[in-house]
């Protein structure tokens, strides 16, 4: 039996659509029963069931009426009787559909605008599905494109199969593009929007770099050599830490290259971005350091509760280790996400010179002795009147021009000290009105009770309903800047660990949880 001409060429549109689109040929043929089925209600009634069914072989159309088998019939249109069912499938039951061929018809043409109409919206459907589906997994990855046009400083990119944007903040700095440019960007976000998806690139990205120089040095590659971190100035300045795992290959001279060969391909794609490479060291101190180049340090103080590192330099490296603008010091905290602060050795002794005047000050007020003996406590490391209180005797008497019975008269008066602060401080708690409670909680000093008095935390209940941060403080990153917010007992060299202990310790005192069950001890074994 011969096909009509208009049935293939029925079948060759949908190859075609599907080919130009690149969607599935089904996806094609089936928004074209769609719009065949939308034609036929409106020839035959929007309340009939109808279903058109397009023979992908032949590109044969059949109509058919779907009617619903009942006892009785309220609707001539949607329903047929249980006995005319059977008298055509003896096998029908109540609840059955039945399908009923309908005479082709020719179309009008609002029957055939609104066929064309549903036709192009399920493809432009399927188009977008099948765009975000190919992209949604390609976020971090580098794609190549053609710069389609430029608008309101925003560049649109015709990536082959569909279209991304870069927008303004996330091209480097001085850098443009015209129509017909070839660009390289960073996959970072796809998202699925009312007008399709929308795929988002970047110039500016820290994992452009990481993924850039992925491609030029094959131990990155090959994973030989890992990339740790990286952080960019975009279209300024950069550093990447890298590590080898195997010891006879040198990480920075393998992503350097050949006279700079590697390095300088990664420098060229961004725009003359000049990259210090880093070698990562599992210490920090000795990261920090290398992080620092080209400036020499001389000595680093960590402070790992709140992630902050002090750097000694000499004099005349201090401008060289800031960088222009504060570059340097800044790069070199985004790549090890340690805050630095740097001083000179001058400002360094300086600063030490001061700390030691004070705890001279603070033990000649507390402990009422003359200055010599107040230096010479500081000078042996003292940091504290409950340091004095709490240590070895021996400790004390063995200072040079101390003996056992100045040892005992310093702790006697450095206990006194305390007692004084105490009792001063259980006065202003009591004044405050913080309940006694408070006081029986784990790790809570009388201090800290003044503290949170004056913080309206005055109840177990009050306590239990602070958060960690409420105690201890908290840091945000903005405009690459950490600020830093000061909890209540900010001050009192209190680790979140501990904080967070005395806040479930005030809960379970306040029947709002109940304790941790202890673990039994471990049963021994039999002989």
């Amino acid at each position: 039996m011969a096909v009509s001409a208009n049935r293939l060429e029925l079948l060759q549109i949908a190859d075609a659509v599907a080919r130009e689109k690149s969607i599935d040929r089904g996806i094609v043929i089936a928004s074209m029963e769609d719009a065949l089925q939308k034609a036929a209600r409106l020839r035959y009634g929007q309340e009939t069931e109808v279903r058109a069914e397009i023979n992908q072989k032949t590109g044969e159309v059949r109509f058919s009426r779907l009617l619903l088998v009942v006892d009785e019939i309220e609707n001539d249109a949607t329903q047929i009787s249980l006995a005319e069912a059977r008298r055509r499938n003896p096998a029908a039951q109540s609840g059955d559909w039945i399908a009923e061929t309908l005479p082709p018809f020719d179309f009008g043409r609002i029957a055939a605008q609104s066929a064309k109409q549903v036709i192009v919206q399920k493809v432009r459907e399927a188009e977008r599905d099948r765009q975000y589906e190919e992209y949604k997994d390609r976020i971090g990855d580098i794609v190549n494109g053609v710069v389609k046009r430029v608008e309101y400083g925003n560049v649109i990119v015709d990536l082959g199969k569909g279209e991304a944007i870069i927008r303004r903040d996330e091209m480097i700095p001085r850098e443009m593009f015209r129509p017909g440019d070839r660009v390289r960007a960073y996959v970072y976000d796809v998202r699925r929007e009312q007008r399709g998806p929308q795929i988002f690139l970047s110039r500016t990205h820290p994992q452009l770099m990481a993924k850039l120089f992925r491609q030029e040095v094959p131990e990155i590659y090959d994973g030989v050599i890992e990339v740790k971190s990286v952080a960019r100035d975009p279209g300024s300045r950069a550093k990447i830490a890298v590590v080898s795992r195997d010891s006879s290959i040198d990480p920075v001279g393998a992503c350097v290259g050949m006279r700079g060969s590697r390095v300088q391909a990664v420098v060229n794609e961004l725009q003359g971005e000049k990259i210090d490479i880093i070698p990562w060291s599992a210490d920090a101190a000795t990261f920090i350091v290398n992080a620092l180049q080209p400036a020499e340090v001389v000595k680093v103080v960590l402070d790992e509760d709140s992630s902050r590192i002090e750097v000694v330099v000499p004099d005349d490296q201090l401008s060289l280790a800031i960088g222009r603008r504060g570059q340097n010091v800044r790069l070199a905290s985004q790549l090890t996400g340690w805050d630095i602060d740097i001083l000179t050795e001058a400002e360094e002794s300086e600063r030490r010179q001061k700390e030691f005047v004070e705890r001279t000050n603070a033990f000649m007020d507390a402990l009422d002795v003359d200055e010599v003996v107040g230096q010479l406590l500081a000078s042996e490391g003292f940091r504290s009147v409950e340091e004095l209180a709490f240590v070895e005797p021996q400790e004390l008497a063995s200072i040079e021009g101390f003996d056992e019975e100045t040892a005992a008269e310093i702790q006697n008066r450095a206990r006194e000290y305390l007692e004084r602060i105490e009792a001063e401080h259980d006065a202003r708690r009591k004044e405050l009105g913080v309940a006694d409670e408070l006081k029986e909680i784990d790790g809570v000093t009388t201090a800290m009770l003044v503290k949170l008095g004056e913080n309206d935390v005055k109840t177990v209940e009050d306590l239990a309903g602070c958060a960690t941060d409420d105690l201890v403080g908290w840091s945000e990153k903005k405009d690459n800047e950490t600020v830093n917010y000061p909890g209540f007992l900010d001050g009192f060299e209190l680790s979140r660990e501990e904080a967070e202990a005395m806040i479930m310790a005030a809960r379970v005192k306040a029947g709002w949880i109940e304790a941790a069950p202890e673990e039994a001890p471990a049963e021994t074994e039999a002989e």
